[in-house]
């Protein structure tokens, strides 16, 4: 944590809580997603130009330690989506709990779930999931997909994440009542406002007056996987574009579904 967090020549290092790192208001750059080396490339352009790396918990924070954070923890109204966030929150986890994050994945969830075929892809030589797609050509990056981790490092099914959806939503995973702390909704990028642990898509109302476009909540990816759920008419939706290139398309079939199941 030495130096992670230094905004305008003031160390908010040791400020950062796990409430700012849940709910992107920690200010911190995203390791993957910024630019910021003499190339002007971020991690994630690096391998959508086919440079497929691989790297540790302590290389992500090397290098978002050299990026500049976007604003002092816990400013109101404030709210960045990083993944140095979720690398942290991992760490924590590992750290507490003395167990490396995927065992604690299958401990938590996937065997008191029932989930045999979700897990943290950790072995580059694993071939079981499918490979991403990058516009029209296909994106091979197994030892970055093996480097992600608590960041994106999941790989499952469309219904075993549909069973996680419901059990997340439904009081299986932990008490409903948790979810209302989860309800303090910050902008990071229209039209997705970050709560903790989970995001909710919602329209403003001149651009939705009749209420067509229901309000989700849920988690998405780069990947084009998708995880919603529909409070208003109980409604769940999982699954995956398995395009890259564009993230709106996972959110237009969404509404696609939706609007049909509704309508």
């Amino acid at each position: 944590m030495d130096h992670l967090h230094i905004f305008r020549g003031i160390d908010y290092s040791q400020q950062i809580t796990v409430r700012h790192l849940l709910g992107h208001t920690s200010g911190l750059p995203d390791y993957f997603q910024q630019r910021g080396d003499d190339r002007g490339r971020s991690l994630q352009d690096e391998l959508l130009y086919g440079d497929d790396q691989s790297w540790s918990f302590e290389d992500a924070i090397v290098r978002s330690k050299k990026l500049q954070p976007l604003f002092p923890p816990g400013q109101k109204g404030r709210a960045h989506y990083s993944d140095t966030n979720f690398q942290l929150l991992g760490k924590l986890i590992e750290t507490i709990r003395s167990e490396s994050f995927a065992a604690l994945c299958q401990k938590s969830i996937c065997r008191p779930l029932g989930l045999q075929k979700t897990y943290l892809y950790q072995d580059f030589r694993d071939a079981t999931p499918k490979v991403m797609h990058y516009r029209s050509g296909l994106l091979e990056i197994p030892k970055a997909m093996s480097s992600f981790g608590p960041d994106g490092g999941i790989v499952s099914t469309a219904s075993e994440l549909l069973n996680f959806l419901d059990a997340f939503f439904m009081g299986r995973l932990f008490a409903r009542s948790l979810l209302e702390l989860s309800g303090n909704w910050n902008r990071i990028f229209f039209p997705l406002q970050a709560g903790l642990g989970i995001h909710r898509f919602k329209l403003p109302w001149i651009l939705n007056p009749f209420g067509q476009v229901p309000e989700l909540v849920g988690h998405s990816g780069l990947s084009g996987v998708l995880a919603y759920y529909d409070p208003a008419k109980k409604i769940m939706i999982a699954g995956t574009v398995n395009q890259v290139a564009h993230p709106s398309l996972s959110f237009r079939l969404a509404i696609k579904i939706m609007h049909n199941a509704i309508f």
